[in-house]
């Protein structure tokens, strides 16, 4: 079954907001064995709207839209489907009743403009929006499926895993299953190149994706079967850690704070940081998880001299070795380790790029009461924070 998804809404091509239902949609169609080969983004006018639906009708057999559902005189996509189609609109009883109901429990007045939202067409099956006031539709004409869904992602996303993935699991007979293996500490090209063989392999398949967290490797096999798919990704995982598995820190749904965090729970240890160039990022990723009061005795921000002075950090380190320094990353570390009690300590200071400074500079340091190691990484709060974690897991590692 090939598949297409529209995004409607002129706000996309704005670039006022990103087409993140796309990206879903992308990401669910082959757990369903169904082979995503178009995406497009349309405004809200109709007969664009028109011309890019009939051109999806004629190359398509699965058209997934989103967006264009809403109550305005621009919620155009009822309009387009019917036109497309050659169909009357009308208001459909059962659909006018359940939305009269459903603003009544919030305590609202109906606006009359809310009524187009239960327009649909004979050949159209409303779909229960759970979330909104915008019904989906699900429509099969000229053996072709066209499932209309709401712009809004909570709307979309709970419409697709309830009412919309259960059917369209039932048409499927492929079974396509992905693996994504998270590394660090390669570049993209250098990473491209460890794993060029399978690159060019049909099936698994292998993508390189460039994140914030580093390089994934999304590892994708198809199959008739749940355990013949299962075989294949297991066997091209298991080449995958053969050939980078020193730098692969996490798969699927993994966050290098879940990572860190799971092993210093494991290991029964606990943890402090002092930021400085970072300014809180590693703090606030850490604290984010609900368990991090199990592990994270917490966070010192030391923007100036004197913060790192009364946080710990000697005055005579920072004024030999001025305050971006391998040792003044390191006695932030050892610093923070034994204001807060804690098993290990992180300390992070950096220079961000200027025009009176052009190469930026960042040391990060762990230190647990015996050893201590330094690294220097690129500038970016985000990518130095992911960096630390990285560092930490791997010292978790290799002191047992």
């Amino acid at each position: 079954m090939k598949a297409e998804v529209i995004s409607i809404g002129t706000e996309l091509l704005l670039g006022e907001i990103a087409d993140t239902d796309g990206a879903y949609l992308a990401g669910q169609l082959p757990r369903l064995g169904i082979d995503l080969y178009w995406i497009s983004q349309v405004g809200d006018n109709q007969a664009r709207l028109v011309e890019v639906l009939r051109r999806a009708w004629q190359r398509s057999e699965l058209i997934l839209t989103t967006g264009g559902l809403g109550p305005t005189e621009d919620d155009l996509t009822r309009q387009a489907i019917a036109e497309l189609l050659g169909e009357k609109l009308e208001v459909d009883p059962s659909l006018g009743k359940w939305l009269h109901e459903r603003f009544a429990q919030w305590g609202l007045e109906m606006p009359l403009s809310n009524l187009r939202q239960v327009n649909i067409i004979p050949s159209a099956e409303p779909i229960p929006n759970a979330w909104g006031t915008a019904p989906g539709w699900w429509l099969e004409k000229d053996g072709r499926i066209l499932v209309a869904m709401p712009g809004p992602p909570r709307e979309l996303q709970e419409m697709w895993q309830e009412k919309v993935h259960p059917r369209l699991q039932q048409l499927s007979s492929a079974i396509i299953l992905s693996k994504t293996f998270k590394t660090l500490g390669l570049s993209e090209a250098k990473l491209g190149e460890m794993v060029s063989p399978m690159l060019i392999a049909a099936n698994p398949t292998l993508g390189i994706y460039a994140k914030a967290d580093g390089i994934h490797l999304r590892l994708t096999a198809k199959a008739d079967s749940q355990g013949e798919a299962a075989r294949m990704v297991a066997e091209g995982g298991a080449s995958i850690r053969a050939l980078v598995d020193e730098h692969i820190w996490g798969t699927d749904d993994d966050t290098l704070e879940t990572v860190t965090g799971r092993l210093l729970m494991d290991k029964g240890l606990s943890l402090a940081a002092m930021e400085d160039y970072s300014g809180g990022w590693l703090t606030a990723s850490l604290t984010d998880l609900p368990e991090s009061l199990t592990f994270f005795r917490g966070g010192l921000i030391a923007t100036s001299d004197e913060a790192k002075v009364a946080f710990g950090v000697g005055a005579d380190v920072i004024s030999r070795y001025g305050a971006v320094s391998p040792e003044v990353a390191q006695a932030m570390a050892e610093a923070a380790r034994e204001l807060l009690g804690a098993d290990v300590g992180i300390g992070i200071t950096g220079i961000e790029v200027t025009e009176a400074r052009p190469t930026g500079i960042t040391y990060i340091s762990i230190a647990d009461g015996g050893t201590s190691q330094v690294v220097n990484r690129p500038r970016g709060k985000r990518r130095v924070t992911n960096t630390a974690l990285f560092e930490l897991r791997k010292a978790l590692l290799a002191h047992g």
